[in-house]
């Protein structure tokens, strides 16, 4: 019993710290982002004339972001299932099958 007690309590804490850091992060970022785009604004004011060449511009960087994105994507992906096969094997999941096989070899 004592063993779901520090479960719990593990769990909220850890619950508490990442979203304390995840408003942390969010609200750097956040305020990096609105200074990158106030100063991407006031030079776009200032530059009217390569209207053409700025929505270029913005569609390689959106392109750029897109495959980063994808990119990251995909790590997250495969994060995720290298984590799924280790709590299986945890979990005595892959045992079974491996006993199972093994039983089915000797039949």
């Amino acid at each position: 019993m004592s063993n779901r007690d520090g479960f719990t309590g593990g769990f909220i804490a850890g619950a508490a710290v990442g979203g304390l850091v995840g408003a942390v992060l969010g609200a750097v970022l956040s305020r990096r982002a609105a200074e990158a785009f106030l100063a991407d604004s006031s030079e776009s004011k200032s530059i009217k004339g390569s209207k053409g060449k700025s929505s270029q511009m913005e569609a390689q960087r959106m392109e750029v972001a897109r495959l980063s994105l994808e990119d990251k994507i995909s790590q997250l992906n495969q994060a995720i299932d290298d984590v799924r096969l280790e709590i299986r094997d945890v979990n005595g999941n892959n045992v079974q099958h491996t006993s199972q096989s093994s039983l089915a070899e000797d039949s």
